[in-house]
């Protein structure tokens, strides 16, 4: 059987260079946080700045387990909008990337 799912690193600058990627261990976390996956997927098209704060957190995880998502919020300036929607759009090449093809 062929692993379907692709990890995709996409690069960020925050404090260090970091690669955001949502692998089985990302999306897991979001699970636990929203209670499941489709919930995550609402909180996120919301482009409130918890559920940013969250995805991203997800996504940077895997570098340093200690990681808290108050850190993660404090890595980035939420007073410019552009800095959100960067992240934000870097959250969903991540965060879609890793998602399997569909089968025909």
């Amino acid at each position: 059987m062929a692993n379907d799912i692709r990890v995709v690193n996409v690069p960020i600058t925050l404090d260090k260079p970091r690669n955001i990627v949502y692998d089985l261990n990302a999306f897991i976390e979001l699970e636990e946080i929203y209670g499941s996956q489709q919930e995550a997927v609402k909180a996120i098209q919301t482009k409130g700045l918890k559920h940013i704060r969250a995805w991203l957190w997800a996504g940077l995880v895997h570098e340093d387990k200690t990681l808290t998502q108050e850190q993660v919020g404090s890595l980035f300036s939420y007073s410019d909008p552009e800095v959100i929607l960067e992240i934000s759009d870097k959250i969903l090449r991540a965060a879609t990337g890793n998602l399997p093809d569909a089968k025909n």
